[in-house]
């Protein structure tokens, strides 16, 4: 089952949803040769719910399978488990939270990020997965991947708040775990580290910060509040707080950010030399 957030975070989708179409029709009355495209993915949805599934069907429809079909599909995954729409709401915010991009507000992120996107799809495909029909939980995870150029087995676990910023090259094994309020930057594996079966990808506490480019391989466990550094390969447990960084990745460092993934500071500390340099 889907971990849902905590109720506090729950209290005010009405006015998140609210404050989206507001921000529709002002965008809309702006711009005018955005007004249907607008209607339709926002104005004309009575909630995030059938907005969501109606956005995300026709970004990763297929020609054969048809955008109504999806539709349909995700809506059911999600009136089955509504502990989707609230994940889905709860990343909504972690967006407009950590990413300067999305500072107007989270219209912008809601029809058009990515990651976002594919993290929803996951969700509803991880639902799939948990009900036994995994030809079609393969088939929503292929069309992301060749749609979004994001692939995330349809087993991977997800919590709450999640933020996979710009997403593209972003792969996570099939047994791999990763908690609440984690940010996950473009290029990002939790991968295995061969041919092994079983419980053979990373386990992300909560709060962790995985830069650019990081690859996480193996059956390690990241520790909760972690930093692991763009461009580094992590082959053991990082411990809880701890900064990582480089090809192997080592400890350099202590994250001065109680919650590294919500700071989104990706410098690394200075090394001793540096500092006398």
């Amino acid at each position: 089952m889907q971990q849902a957030p905590p109720n506090g975070d729950l209290a005010d989708d009405s006015l998140t949803w609210a404050a989206l179409q507001a921000q529709a029709a002002r965008t809309a009355a702006a711009e005018p040769l955005l007004g249907g495209f607008l209607h339709a993915a926002v104005l004309s949805r009575p909630s995030l719910a059938e907005a969501l599934g109606a956005l995300l069907a026709e970004r990763l429809a297929d020609p054969l399978f048809g955008t109504e079909r999806l539709a349909r599909l995700i809506a059911e995954a999600m009136a089955a488990e509504p502990a989707i729409e609230a994940a889905a709401l709860a990343d909504l915010r972690a967006i407009g939270a950590r990413d300067p991009a999305a500072a107007c507000g989270l219209l912008t992120p809601f029809l058009y990020y990515k990651g976002y996107h594919a993290l929803l799809a996951h969700r509803v495909a991880h639902w799939l997965w948990q009900q036994g029909r995994a030809p079609l939980a393969y088939f929503l995870q292929a069309r992301v991947a060749r749609t979004l150029a994001i692939d995330i087995h349809p087993a991977a676990r997800f919590g709450h708040g999640v933020f996979i910023d710009h997403g593209t090259g972003v792969v996570v094994g099939e047994t791999a775990v990763v908690g609440n309020d984690v940010s996950i930057l473009q290029g990002v594996t939790l991968g295995g580290t061969g041919k092994e079966a079983g419980d053979r990808h990373p386990k992300v506490r909560d709060g962790v910060l995985l830069g650019a480019g990081a690859k996480l391989l193996g059956n390690i466990v990241i520790g909760r509040g972690a930093k692991v550094g763009a461009g580094s390969v992590v082959l053991r447990d990082v411990p809880p707080c701890a900064t990582v960084a480089g090809v192997p990745a080592r400890v350099v460092g202590w994250c001065s950010e109680a919650v590294p993934a919500l700071a989104m500071n990706h410098a690394l500390p200075v090394e001793e030399g540096a500092r006398r340099a």
